[in-house]
């Protein structure tokens, strides 16, 4: 719920800091208040922003660290089990079996 409650207040902050820069741009004359009182308020959103999105960056680099660790497990147990099925072979040709004699 909380993450959710981020995502969306991500999606307002750059929704609202859009809705300044429109006004922003449809103004002929500013209004000196108004526009230091506008451009206060997307100071604090742009800072929420980076906040957020240095959060975000933090999670993404989590979540690819954990990928790269548990990569080398998996690569080790597919290298275990073709250790295995390189032992098996060599008994199966040491044994005197051919395998093509085999029905399967």
């Amino acid at each position: 719920m909380a993450e959710k409650q981020k995502q969306n207040n991500l999606k307002d902050s750059l929704s609202r800091l859009n809705e300044i820069v429109k006004w922003f741009s449809e103004q002929e004359e500013v209004d000196v208040e108004t526009g230091l009182q506008k451009i206060r308020e997307g100071a604090v959103l742009v800072k929420s922003c980076k906040a957020r999105l240095s959060e975000i960056e933090n999670e993404f680099k989590e979540i690819q660290s954990s990928v790269e660790t548990e990569l080398p497990k998996t690569q080790r147990r597919v290298r275990k089990t073709e250790v295995i099925n390189e032992n098996e072979e060599e008994s199966l040709d040491n044994s005197g079996v051919n395998p093509e004699d085999l029905p399967f």
